[in-house]
């Protein structure tokens, strides 16, 4: 079998994210036939190589794990955090599922989580252009001119937003599509607009739709909706 590199094939096994399988390396928390690996670059067998991190041996899994949470107020999108509710509460399954980027706690609508460490880099990365779209409604009625301001980008923290697609849907609320997914963005620039989000809802990643699915429940992926996310992966 062709090689293949480290942290390709921590992330193709569903332990991580390949970033993540990078981190790890460096750190000296991946062993490569009973020696600990920690630099870039190295390539294994993944029928003969026996790889394990944190003393677990990796196991390359044919089925992946999609799910697609509608996720409540209340539980932040991270897999550890004491004293916090987290969304993997919510999902009585043995897998190690990991969120595909984040709401924030007081944010809602669709969540999704896998064990494939490929499509986890792939729709977490701005450079891949995915876009998300959300629902928001503000505390107080907001002009056009503010709208306008989200759709040309805004400057948070230094750095200019990139463009997005705003329609209004109300005099307090509207839709946003984004390519980017910046800590608490739409947060940041409805303030930078002299206004306060009152609600924030995602109802899409890429092409796949929240729908009518309640809140606090998940589902699992068809297989329509996992072609469309895992087409063109390495």
């Amino acid at each position: 079998m062709a090689l293949v590199r480290l942290q390709k094939y921590l992330a193709h096994a569903g332990v991580c994210s390949r970033r993540h399988a990078e981190e790890l390396i460096t750190k000296g928390k991946v062993v490569v036939n009973g020696e600990t690996v920690t630099q870039m670059g190295v390539k294994i067998d993944p029928e003969t190589d026996e790889v394990s991190v944190r003393g677990k041996k990796v196991e390359p899994e044919d089925n992946r794990t999609y799910i697609m949470l509608n996720k409540p107020a209340g539980y932040v999108t991270t897999c550890h955090q004491p004293g916090r509710k987290i969304v993997l509460d919510l999902i009585d399954l043995p897998q190690r599922l990991y969120p595909i980027g984040r709401l924030d706690n007081s944010s809602t609508g669709l969540l999704l989580l896998t064990d494939d460490g490929r499509l986890h880099h792939h729709l977490s990365h701005p450079s891949f252009d995915h876009e998300k779209e959300y629902q928001v409604e503000v505390a107080w009625d907001i002009p056009d001119a503010a709208l306008e301001s989200m759709r040309q980008g805004m400057v948070l923290e230094g750095r200019k937003t990139r463009p997005a697609r705003v329609t209004r849907t109300g005099p307090r609320s509207f839709t946003m599509v984004l390519k980017e997914g910046r800590n608490r963005q739409i947060r940041k620039m409805v303030e930078l607009a002299k206004n306060r989000v009152h609600r924030l809802h995602r109802i899409r990643m890429s092409q796949i739709r929240l729908d009518n699915l309640a809140p606090g429940k998940w589902r699992r992926l068809n297989e329509k909706e996992i072609q469309i996310l895992t087409q063109g992966l390495e």
